[in-house]
């Protein structure tokens, strides 16, 4: 990135302190997935929103606590943490904790106990949550991503392939994520990230 996106490899910040994300981990009450805190420690989040991930901006360990509590604070306060229908899912859960996040929507790790544990799914700001065609982790998704970077192709913010986008570059050489065949952003045009982004 830093040969072909040198202004979106400059977004990506240093790395979390551990005594930073053991205190959150704390706050939260809940152990954080080890592949979170692996990614958390190469790279906390971004130093500002961009398009560097084909789904939502990896957030920092404090915007990590904020999201999560201020989901806890909403909940409790429209009945949010109770299915509307059984076997469906919660606006929101204790044991949910957002990956990124845009405008309200997150994309969130799953981490009850049983056979979705670890799942990377989706927390709609308005909507009840979704892990229909969810990743079955965040390391499944992160690694489809550098994939699509390093040998070409798209990947999706989502397990099923659903929103297919593809890594290209700006006329400024940052990384955006779009729909396969899109050739321009707000009419200044764009093409297709070489090979080996990663």
């Amino acid at each position: 990135m830093a040969r072909h996106a040198p202004r979106s490899a400059e977004l990506l910040a240093g790395p979390a302190d551990p005594a930073e994300i053991a205190a959150a981990e704390a706050r939260l009450r809940v152990a954080f997935p080890p592949e979170l805190v692996e990614s958390l420690r190469r790279h906390d989040g971004l130093s500002r929103w961009d398009n560097l991930f084909p789904g939502q901006p990896p957030l920092q360990v404090a915007q990590i606590v904020a999201h999560h509590e201020m989901c806890m604070e909403i909940a409790g306060d429209v009945d949010g943490l109770e299915p509307v229908e059984e076997g469906g899912e919660p606006w929101w859960h204790p044991l949910w904790i957002p990956f990124a996040e845009i405008d309200g929507d997150a994309q969130i790790i799953d981490l009850r106990p049983g056979p979705g544990h670890g799942r990377l799914g989706w927390s709609y700001h308005d909507d009840r949550g979704t892990f229909r065609d969810a990743w079955p982790s965040l390391s499944a998704y992160l690694a489809a991503t550098a994939d699509a970077l390093l040998r070409g192709g798209g990947t999706s913010g989502y397990a099923d392939g659903g929103r297919y986008c593809f890594p290209y570059l700006t006329p400024d050489d940052t990384l955006w994520w779009a729909s396969p065949g899109t050739s321009d952003l707000d009419g200044e045009p764009l093409r297709p990230a070489p090979v080996g982004l990663t």
